[in-house]
């Protein structure tokens, strides 16, 4: 794991400055963290379901996920204040870099059809979010033991300072962006 680390440094961190001309190794962005989230709308029916969400998101991290609870009531949704409608992990360092491997290696060609992932995601201050609608496209998750298929949004956390150099660190690590 820890070579893994520091190989994506090592070739990374070169190709960057190379690129972009970065008089200084501080200059080159990095991801900072990885935040994986499921929001719940069937809590109301099924008090269960964020203990199995809550599982699958560990089979899928390797960590602990912590649940999220409404700030405030909302009677149309029928959910009161400190109510759980979600979970969510945030993954760092090492854990985080095995994850990216994963995700962007593993399981985003498992996605049917898969033509890559969009370059328009990015929020313009070089974070990246992308959206997955089922859980079944990683190799943790046993489709017969799953309850119901839920999506994820993954939020990818980066220290550049726009989208260009965050396009650019995240193909390094082999994210699958769509051809322009």
């Amino acid at each position: 794991m820890a070579r893994l680390k520091e190989f994506y440094k090592s070739k990374i961190i070169l190709a960057l400055m190379k690129k972009f001309d970065f008089k200084n190794i501080m200059q080159v962005p990095k991801i900072e963290k990885v935040v994986i989230n499921v929001g719940a709308g069937e809590v109301r029916e099924n008090s269960k379901a964020i203990d199995s969400i809550a599982s699958d998101l560990a089979k899928i991290t390797g960590q602990h996920a912590v649940p999220c609870l409404a700030r405030r009531s909302i009677s149309n949704f029928k959910i009161r204040e400190s109510m759980k409608i979600g979970v969510k992990v945030t993954l760092r360092g090492d854990r985080m870099y095995e994850f990216i491997d994963r995700f962007f290696n593993l399981a985003l060609p498992r996605v049917r059809d898969f033509r890559g992932i969009s370059n328009k995601s990015f929020d313009g201050h070089g974070n990246y979010n992308i959206g997955v609608k089922e859980q079944l496209i990683f190799s943790e998750i046993d489709y017969d033991k799953i309850d119901r298929i839920r999506g994820m949004d993954i939020n990818i956390v980066t220290t550049a300072k726009n989208d260009e150099h965050a396009r650019e660190l995240l193909s390094l690590f082999g994210a699958p962006f769509k051809a322009a």
